[in-house]
């Protein structure tokens, strides 16, 4: 149980933003396999939408139905008050998520989402981590694919290692899938705010304890053929690689010099190429207010791909570790990335907030940091594979 007494709140878990792509994916999860007893509402500012969806869930005479608008903070503190675990797919993030992080803070709530965006988990760590820890509440970003199989994998790769020696970690990120016009708008939003992401970095830097006695980093590599996966690896600018040095800051078990560095795995190098061409262009497009506007609406908010194109996608991270004279081989994998899994992940996530006996963290605190081995075990039991492929 979370340090919340089931009576103090009507609802164990509040899922907000239900009626979007990744929320409706997140609500049908829930209703599938919600435990006996749990007690759920769905939330947004549609009222009319939110009962169709609730009319087509399973057992959905037992969902609750509460409006409340981002644009309301009197609505989010509402909805704090009468949850213990507030979960909250709607992004982007920076622009959409603060007050629900402020009313959640304030109320002592769990809150969880789905952020990849560097500039707001800087944010609320200065703004609220405080607050938060006053209260109890855990304040928990990238509980998705950003970046729940990165962190807990790499958690898990530690597992194997050694204790009390320098360790490092690579992760090799290779998926067959597509995308939604969500995650494409939280893309572009990210890739014009440059300026903001590095000024957000350098204020947590100065508000950040410092480590004492230990060190752990996510330099970028360089691209490379990496002989042990088989494959060229690119370095992947997403926010993965700072939610595990996070980790590590938190855990003593990744030793007293961690080393963390997150990669595409790539094959062939015209294909690799292509890629990084792909995402300059991108790049480069979104720094222009127009290109930015047009492409935004090529993949709107709430559009996704179809149910046969999820079907046949997956992901696979491998990770390489070595320490104290051991190297390992683990891997986590699954279905679709994005979505399927993605709701899988922030679904479970949500549960073992709300029922599993979890180390006492309060905060803004990771994956890792706030669940570690009970939601790797939750997840393993919903399908993920966790495993050691190999050692020497």
């Amino acid at each position: 149980m979370s340090r919340l007494n089931r009576t103090d709140r009507p609802y164990d878990i509040v899922l907000f933003g239900a009626t979007g792509f990744v929320g409706a994916l997140t609500a049908e999860y829930l209703a599938a396999h919600a435990p006996e007893g749990l007690r759920w509402a769905i939330a947004g500012r549609d009222e009319e939408r939110l009962r169709a969806l609730r009319d087509r869930l399973p057992g959905g005479q037992e969902i609750g139905v509460l409006t409340a608008d981002v644009a309301d903070p009197a609505s989010l503190r509402a909805l704090a008050g009468q949850a213990r675990v507030v979960a909250t797919t709607v992004g982007p993030y920076v622009t959409y998520g603060e007050e629900l992080v402020v009313a959640c803070a304030d109320a002592g709530t769990d809150c969880l989402d789905l952020c990849g965006e560097p500039e707001f988990v800087d944010l609320m760590y200065v703004r609220h981590d405080a607050r938060a820890r006053e209260t109890g509440a855990r304040i928990v970003h990238a509980a998705g694919f950003d970046s729940v199989p990165h962190d807990l994998g790499a958690y898990f790769t530690v597992r194997q290692l050694p204790e009390g020696v320098p360790l490092t970690v690579d992760g090799y990120v290779t998926a067959d899938a597509m995308f939604s016009g969500g995650t494409f708008a939280s893309a572009l939003n990210q890739f014009a705010r440059g300026r903001q992401m590095l000024a957000a970095a350098r204020d947590r830097g100065r508000h950040e304890p410092r480590l004492m006695g230990r060190r752990a980093t996510a330099p970028n590599g360089a691209p490379r053929f990496v002989g042990d996966i088989g494959a060229w690896a690119l370095p992947l600018p997403t926010i993965d690689a700072r939610i595990v040095v996070r980790s590590a800051r938190a855990l003593e078990r990744y030793g007293p010099d961690f080393r963390y560095r997150h990669y595409a795995a790539v094959r062939r190098l015209p294909v690799a190429l292509g890629g990084v061409a792909a995402v300059g262009a991108l790049f480069a497009a979104a720094q222009v207010p127009p290109a930015r506007r047009w492409l935004s609406g090529r993949v709107r908010p709430g559009e996704g791909p179809s149910e046969q194109k999820r079907a046949r996608s997956w992901f696979s991270v491998r990770f390489v570790g070595e320490g104290g004279g051991r190297k390992v081989f683990t891997e986590v994998s699954g279905g679709d990335p994005g979505y399927g899994e993605t709701a899988k992940m922030f679904a479970e996530s949500a549960l073992c907030l709300a029922f599993d006996d979890l180390p006492p963290t309060s905060g803004q605190v990771t994956t890792a940091v706030a669940m570690g081995d009970a939601l790797i075990e939750r997840l393993r039991r919903a399908g993920l594979v966790f495993r050691v492929a190999g050692s020497r």
